[in-house]
């Protein structure tokens, strides 16, 4: 029996009501996203991982730190749970980006790997990535570990582990709900996938 590994989207930021591309950006949270923090932490609770891990950006550590004041856990960062770079859509809004280079959305649509955003990190790279740091979590033998990252790192991640072709990750996995969860089994090179997109309640 393989390593169970339980992924989690932070929680709502600031620029989610706009659909506005954060990548690599520092949002805050909303107070939405606070409240789905601290229900991830009533899951946690519940589930008893014994290990926490999160990217280094601010919205996925607040989103974690509810969670391990309730089990006592400090998270562990890791830099490679990053969001991927979103290049010339950085910080923009989909009608922002159309006004810098028109069609560049369409184009992103339509295949976002190959039509990914000019200046964009290679989503190769990052699905890459984000599989060697859940493959290296479970590879440590934590029993149930707790992940928060980011949407695209996630979907383009759990594509590279379950065989999926990346152009694929945005309608195989259309979107990840803030403070949801996905439970992976991981044992050496073979992944399951166990529960998608768990939504918590916020009340």
């Amino acid at each position: 029996m393989g390593a169970r590994v339980l992924l989690a989207r932070h929680g709502q930021t600031e620029w989610h009501a706009e659909n506005r591309y954060a990548g690599s950006s520092e949002v805050a949270l909303t107070a939405e996203g606070l409240r789905q923090a601290e229900a991830l932490a009533r899951f946690a609770a519940e589930v008893k991982p014994t290990a926490l891990f999160c990217s280094p950006q601010d919205r996925a550590r607040r989103t974690i730190a509810p969670a391990a004041e309730a089990l006592g856990l400090t998270p562990e960062i890791v830099d490679d749970l990053r969001e991927t770079h979103f290049g010339i859509a950085e910080g923009r809004t989909r009608d922002e980006v159309r006004a810098v280079d028109p069609g560049v959305i369409e184009r992103f649509l339509a295949d976002p790997v190959a039509g990914s955003f000019p200046g964009a990190e290679d989503p190769h790279v990052a699905a890459r990535r984000g599989a060697r740091a859940v493959r290296e979590i479970a590879r440590h033998g934590h029993g149930l570990a707790l992940v928060v990252a980011h949407n695209t790192l996630l979907r383009l991640t759990f594509c590279h582990l379950l065989g999926i072709p990346l152009a694929a990750y945005r309608t195989v996995f259309p979107q990840l709900g803030n403070a949801a969860v996905t439970e992976l089994e991981i044992d050496g090179d073979r992944t399951a996938l166990l529960r998608f997109n768990l939504p918590l309640d916020t009340r």
